[in-house]
């Protein structure tokens, strides 16, 4: 039996592709449908099943395009409901795959659909069991995403969480490995590993949460303390998943379509379109981007920050970007429910400025600059816009912070007629914040190139550093 974990680092979402003896399934699948279909045709294999451990709040995943495409059944675990057909899994229900089986373990507790499945090889073995957002490699889901006003809380499905947990997970075999729906950086748990799979055996050495002398009542307290508030883009995924949305294929094909830069240009002068700037974070500090557009660069943690900040998930979208990822591109805005891309700009940057139109700059300057500039109290206002734990662990004194995750909500605070200059770890969410700013009227705004990587080699006083497990 083969079994491939398909790692997407921008979402930290692992989808897996099982193959036995001509059949495939596919558990967790992204919204773009032809890396399975790929898969299965170089095995000679036919998809049967596609699999869910849930409805997923963080993307929108490809089951129904899918399916539509293959043939292949969707399955569900018990409670789920959705618009297209679904085959609605019981507990211990086993599912044919060639010359093995996978099995469905009902685990609710971070939704009350959500369900592991176990792999059984053509030998009888079960070497593998995927355990969606039940379990994470060093946490367990958050138990706050499907909490329904006066049905459930989150310490309700925190209670169920830690019964699937010690009733279905627990009692597999130590060596099992365990692969999780999501690694470090996802917003559906709180302090994920880095690494993508681990057994079982391990993760009840290591794993806080499995601790074998956890009583329920503490377990409930340390999976609902510290959580923040998740992305605001998360129930539209989920809505989207249980919906039958507009095909990945019409997507790209409308999301593709090139435009001359002066329509480009009138269409981004329309109250209802947004214009952003996908290109590498050089690119658009060096050659400047069209007024009004933001920074979300491709080869950072786009999909997330596009769900972050653009809070209406209809906008209508037109981007500049290097023109081999156009299809990339328009496929990462979709993987978190952005269909409305209208097309790109034909050319880039350089055929925009070929048609003598008016670019937009950031002011930029370099760490070591920053740390001179403020020793000598000539800068007007700095912020660091890291996460407020990030801010908190260590920081310039003398910065405040503006976290980038709620620039929208905290805008008002802002003075468009001063100076700023801002930072966060590297230079990627300090240039998207400076676009914001640019593109609601704040014209004076720098950034600080490096970020406070580079600012840890300069002269800047830093806070002592304070452990962030201490600040959960």
């Amino acid at each position: 039996m083969k079994v491939e974990q398909l790692f997407t680092g921008c979402l930290a979402e692992m989808a897996y592709y099982i193959e036995s003896n001509g059949e495939a399934a596919v558990i967790d699948p992204l919204r773009e449908t032809d890396p399975y279909i790929r898969m299965a045709d170089a095995d000679n294999a036919k998809i049967k099943y596609v699999f869910l451990t849930h409805f997923h709040a963080d993307f929108v995943s490809g089951q129904y395009d899918l399916a539509q495409k293959t043939g292949a059944k969707i399955i569900f675990g018990p409670n789920a409901k959705a618009e297209y057909e679904i085959y609605n899994g019981k507990d211990g229900e086993e599912f044919p795959l060639g010359g093995g089986k996978i099995t469905l373990l009902h685990t609710p507790g971070h939704t009350m659909e959500s369900s592991s499945y176990l792999i059984t090889d053509e030998k009888g073995n079960t070497p593998y069991v995927c355990t969606g957002d039940c379990l994470f490699i060093g946490d367990v889901g958050r138990p706050d995403l499907a909490v329904k006003q006066g049905q459930l809380t989150e310490k309700d499905l925190a209670s169920h969480l830690y019964d699937s947990l010690r009733n279905k997970i627990m009692t597999l075999p130590d060596d099992i490995i365990v692969y999780p729906n999501h690694g470090a950086g996802s917003a559906c748990g709180k302090n994920m590993s880095s690494e993508t799979f681990d057994t079982l055996g391990n993760q009840k050495k290591t794993n806080y949460a499995l601790r074998a002398d956890m009583t329920k009542e503490e377990f409930i307290k340390e999976v609902t303390t510290g959580l923040k508030p998740p992305p605001q883009y998360f129930p539209n995924n989920v809505r989207m998943n249980k919906s039958i949305n507009t095909s990945i294929d019409e997507v790209l094909h409308k999301g593709t379509t090139p435009l001359h830069p002066e329509t480009f240009k009138d269409m981004s002068e329309m109250k209802d379109v947004l214009v952003v700037d996908t290109r590498t974070k050089e690119a658009y500090a060096e050659e400047g981007t069209v007024p009004g557009a933001w920074y979300i660069g491709i080869d950072g943690n786009f999909a997330p920050w596009v769900g972050a900040l653009i809070r209406d998930i209809n906008q209508k979208i037109i981007f500049i970007g290097d023109e081999a990822r156009i299809n990339e591109i328009v496929t990462r805005f979709s993987r978190v429910g952005y269909d409305n891309t209208l097309g790109y700009l034909e050319g880039g940057i350089a055929n925009w400025k070929a048609h003598g139109l008016e670019v937009d700059a950031i002011g930029s300057i370099s760490a070591a600059k920053f740390a001179d500039l403020l020793a000598k109290g000539e800068m007007e206002v700095a912020l660091d816009v890291r996460k407020e734990s990030e801010y908190l662990s260590e920081h310039v004194v003398g910065v405040d912070n503006f976290p980038l995750d709620w620039i929208h909500q905290n805008f008002a605070e802002i003075n468009p007629d001063k100076e700023y200059f801002l930072h966060c770890a590297s230079g990627y969410r300090s240039l998207i914040a400076a676009s914001i700013f640019m593109a609601n009227g704040v014209k004076k705004v720098t950034d600080v190139r490096g970020g406070f990587n580079d600012l840890r080699e300069t002269n800047a006083p830093l806070t002592e550093y304070v452990c962030p497990t201490t600040l959960l």
